[in-house]
């Protein structure tokens, strides 16, 4: 057997190990149960490793390396927020004021900073506050 990949996770090579045998692939996962019962030791033994037999090997490599996102973007739609500045919808979630709410909760064992959802556009770098949900 190859290690093929290694994850910090079990669940991420379930994840990668699905996509394997949907290939035709028979992987194996190799300490799973020790990093679920020891969660700790993951970076000492290397994480959750997913093996496959020698002669599967490049092929493994191959289909993990695969990117899929466009794919499922246009399966399942985009239900990403605009941009404001730029209006792309390659944004991801951001959140606001969390590094000084953490430093003050440290400092004065008080949350003083509120902490604001927003989204940071992939595109322009640009990170805007979203507005509160009308829908209640």
């Amino acid at each position: 057997m190859i290690t093929v990949a290694r994850f910090s996770f079990p669940y991420e090579a379930h994840i990668a190990r699905a996509k394997l045998e949907c290939a035709g692939l028979t992987p194996f996962i190799a300490d799973e149960h020790t990093i679920n019962m020891q969660w700790l030791y993951s970076n000492a033994m290397g994480g959750v490793r997913l093996q496959v037999p020698e002669a599967q090997a490049e092929t493994a490599l191959e289909i993990l390396a695969e990117e899929n996102e466009a794919a499922l973007v246009e399966e399942q739609g985009c239900d990403t927020a605009p941009c404001p500045a730029c209006h792309s919808h390659n944004t991801e979630y951001y959140q606001f004021g969390r590094r000084w709410t953490f430093l003050s909760i440290m400092l004065l064992d008080l949350p003083i900073f509120p902490i604001h959802d927003g989204i940071k556009c992939r595109d322009c770098g640009q990170c805007s506050k979203t507005p509160p949900d009308t829908d209640n």
